[in-house]
């Protein structure tokens, strides 16, 4: 043919996925927020995993860290304060097939959202649960929020949190059917990586608690872990988060905790002499709900097709 060269391939390759594939519009959260570095190590596991883009959806509450829908080029719902774990569940109950990201904050999940946070958790559906906790609501300017330290000044409080903060992770851990928790910092690329994409793997509800820098509203609370590693304990295991030796360089109290051991996770999580880096738990055999509700109601695309049309043929114009 006229224009083409023997050698010239006429086969379609398959799609491959940039990181300009995953991203949304332009991130406008504070310079030096913790939250860029999340929404990078999301992209390049969705990068990496090679996910579509048409197949992924980010879920979201109301806050700082819930702007990240805005910022990812996939289907995004930015919804109710406290009401990114119903969502998320409805869309995973529904569509199975999705991939489905869940950003939320301290205040957006531990407050207002506690009851969808613990249930969902028992439900287990297969989904990344991302907790953005900087232990203060910036989006509304320095509020306390569950997990403010006792003493921490805020607008709300400001002779400082009468109350001790709430242990996000010993919650969790005491949740039925937990199957999936894990903690790491923001300022730690290799490990923040490594740990969003075990949670990533696995099938089940992947909570991960990132404690995250507000450089603005709650300066002081990462700055003593920054400069002073020593108070963070990086859990190690072969069944655990993969670390290079770069990360061990940086967190040198290590501990070597295999993460199907539940008793030593909450033992773990409840040791207020050191903040726990790592997988604290993980059961790869718990219940999910969005498989156990979905059997049996598999549609192929021509029924889903035709379902649309029926609903749509009920709307006149």
């Amino acid at each position: 043919m006229f224009g083409l060269k023997a050698d010239w391939s006429l086969d379609v390759f398959e799609r491959y996925f940039t990181l300009g594939d995953y991203a949304g519009g332009e991130a406008r959260w504070c310079p030096g927020c913790g939250d860029f570095a999340v929404l990078n190590t999301v992209h390049r596991v969705l990068r990496d995993a090679q996910l579509p883009p048409e197949q992924t959806v980010a879920v979201s509450g109301i806050g700082c860290s819930s702007r990240l829908p805005h910022y990812m080029g996939t289907y995004g719902f930015h919804g109710l304060h406290g009401r990114a774990l119903p969502l998320a569940n409805g869309i995973k109950s529904r569509r199975p097939d999705l991939d489905v990201w869940v950003a939320t904050g301290d205040g957006d999940c531990f407050s207002i959202g506690a009851g969808p946070w613990i249930h969902s958790i028992r439900y287990n559906m297969d989904m990344v649960v991302l907790v953005f906790d900087n232990a203060i609501y910036g989006l509304t300017k320095k509020q306390t929020s569950p997990t403010s330290p006792e003493g921490m000044l805020t607008n709300t409080h400001p002779y400082g949190a009468p109350l001790p903060a709430l242990n996000p992770l010993t919650v969790t851990l005491g949740i039925t059917n937990v199957s999936f928790v894990a903690q790491v910092v923001d300022w730690n690329p290799p490990l923040l990586y490594e740990t969003i994409k075990a949670a990533h793997q696995h099938k089940g509800t992947s909570f991960v608690r990132v404690i995250q820098r507000c450089p603005v509203f709650s300066q002081d609370f990462c700055k003593p872990m920054q400069e002073h590693p020593e108070q963070m304990l990086l859990l190690t295991h072969e069944n655990g988060i993969p670390m290079d030796d770069s990360v061990k360089r940086v967190f040198k109290e290590q501990h070597e905790h295999d993460p199907s051991d539940w008793v030593g996770a909450m033992a773990i999580a409840r040791d207020e002499s050191r903040i726990p880096l790592g997988l604290l738990y993980h059961d790869p055999d718990a219940p999910v709900y969005d498989v156990l509700s979905s059997a049996g109601r598999e549609k192929t695309n021509e029924e889903k097709l035709a379902a649309i049309n029926a609903a749509l043929d009920s709307f006149a114009i």
